[in-house]
């Protein structure tokens, strides 16, 4: 599962940059790491597993270390704080992925939000506000919900 996810964010082409050092406005590594940090932090609590889960996906997708993933994380924590709205990302997502892509984003996007065991109502809320500007239907969401839901319980399970 895990494996499939980070093939899926091999494949992301960069933005402005296409040399891994910056990471600019329009470079999807950016904006898929930004919306990663504002789903685990839409509810309040973050944990550090959400983020510890963040930077793995992220240094094995694009084959970043030490620094050069520190600084994707911190322009990616940097630009969510700083964005006024999701369009920021979301247009950038839209403009370098397929729909097939944006579908497998929204897949992601639900095992981040599920790292720490639980989606809270106001993730639940960014997840559905984030599918609908990428244009991922509601059919699509509900069901990759269902299905990542499934998948951690049933790892939590074999966990205990």
């Amino acid at each position: 599962m895990f494996d499939r996810l980070v093939t899926f964010l091999k494949g992301l082409p960069f933005g402005e940059d296409r040399n891994g050092r910056a990471f600019g406005k329009d470079d999807p590594r950016l904006a898929v790491a930004a919306l990663m940090f504002h789903v685990i932090d839409a509810d309040g609590d973050r944990h550090e597993k959400e983020r510890k889960r963040i930077a793995e996906t992220l240094s094995e997708a694009y084959q970043l270390k030490d620094d050069e993933l520190d600084a994707l994380l911190k322009a990616a924590e940097t630009a969510d704080q700083e964005a006024i709205d999701l369009y920021s990302f979301t247009s950038v997502i839209k403009r370098h992925l397929n729909e097939q892509e944006r579908i497998h984003f929204i897949e992601l996007m639900w095992e981040i939000a599920y790292a720490d065991g639980d989606v809270d109502e106001i993730e639940d809320n960014v997840m559905w506000r984030v599918a609908e500007l990428i244009g991922v239907s509601s059919r699509d969401r509900l069901t990759l919900k269902h299905t990542v839901a499934a998948r951690t319980a049933k790892a939590g399970t074999k966990a205990k």
